[in-house]
Formats: structure tokens, sequence, C-alpha cells
């Protein structure tokens, strides 16, 4: 199987942010390159808005390259980015209205073909039925989700789209792990209450994690 930009780079990780702490433009665009899906999936699934979200997405990757030399354990990087996401999601929930910024130097473009999606990448490849289905499975997941509280949407999106483990989630929260746990019970819960309202199960909702 062909090794994605993140694997690659997660071999060598330290390297690449060591240069990056220490300024090296090309070392700190890689990063953006590498983590902008992810943080941009992350803040469009909390939001439903393209537009807050590359809001989110600018001003992440600008903090981080402004502060990445602050950070002395390099092995919390994944975790640290996430902790400055979040924020940018609950400063722009504070503003009520997204703010446009201009484009940052370093990210990729949002209308790529390889831009996020809530569908997997398969789908391309089904019939115009099938992905017509996928994608109002994947809009009644969204609204779905947009029903939570901030609280368990965030806890949500991270740990099920986003693949990130409680003890992760617990640390860009900084909450304890069992606090992570039971918003994550009662987030899954209110969701299942409402696909189930929508004769909808875990076995017909496909989305990419």
């Amino acid at each position: 199987m062909a090794e994605t930009l993140l694997d690659i780079a997660m071999m060598h990780s330290d390297s690449l942010l060591l240069r990056a702490r220490q300024g090296d433009k090309n070392a700190q665009g890689k990063l953006v390159q590498l983590w902008y899906k992810r943080i941009y999936n992350f803040a469009f699934k909390f939001f439903q808005d393209h537009d807050m979200a590359m809001e989110v997405a600018q001003k992440t990757f600008i903090s981080m390259c402004k502060n990445l030399e602050g950070l002395q354990d390099t092995s919390r990087f994944k975790s640290w980015l996430y902790t400055i996401a979040v924020n940018y999601c609950r400063e722009e929930l504070r503003k009520k209205k997204s703010n446009r910024s201009v484009p940052f130097e370093f990210v990729v473009n949002p209308e790529a073909e390889n831009s996020p999606r809530w569908e997997g990448s398969s789908m391309r490849h089904e019939n115009p039925e099938r992905q017509f289905q996928q994608a109002e499975l994947s809009e009644i997941l969204q609204q779905a989700l947009m029903t939570l509280s901030e609280e368990q949407r965030e806890v949500v999106i991270m740990k099920e789209f986003e693949g990130l483990k409680f003890r992760e989630i617990a640390e860009v929260l900084n909450i304890s792990e069992n606090t992570v746990k039971s918003r994550m019970y009662y987030g899954l819960d209110g969701l299942k209450k409402i696909l189930e309202q929508r004769n909808i199960t875990k076995d017909t909702v496909h989305y990419e994690l």
C-alpha cells in the first residue's frame, strides 16, 4: 500500500519538527500541508460551515508557526495542534460569524480534488445513486452532530472522526479522561437517538475516520 504524506512525515517527525521549530519555512510548510486536511475537517464537522472552517484552519497554522519554537516535547505535537484548533473554534462561536482572512501562503487549495470531504475517497468510483445516498447520510449525520452540545461535539469528532485517543483528547481539552468518556457516552447516545428516529443504523452510515 502506498504511504501517505502523513505516514512519511510521522516516520521523520522528529527531524521535521526540529527544523520547523528552528524557523525553517520549508519544514513549516510541510507540516501545514500534512495536517491541514485533518484540522480543516475537524473545524468543518464542528461548524458545518466552509468559511468558518477555513478561518479556524488558517489561524491554527499561523499560530503553529509562530509558537512552535516554544513546544518543548515534540511528542505532544498532535494534541498541541488540536488544542490550538479547538480554541479557535470556540473563538469563532463567540464571534457568531466568521471574518474572512487573507489565505495563508502554505495552505493547500481547499477546492482541489483532494479537498476534505465527509465521504470516503471510494465514493468517486461508485454509481450516482450510491453517491447520492452517501451524501444524504453524511448530511443527516452532520445535522445530528450539530444538535449536540459544544463539549460533546468536540469529543465525538476528535474520537470518532479524527481518531484521537481518550488520553490525547483529555490533554487537548485539559480535562480528565473520565470526563472525556462521559461526554463521549452522552454524545453518542444523543446521536443514536436522533439517527434511530430517521431509521438509520450504524450499518448504513459510512464516514471517513
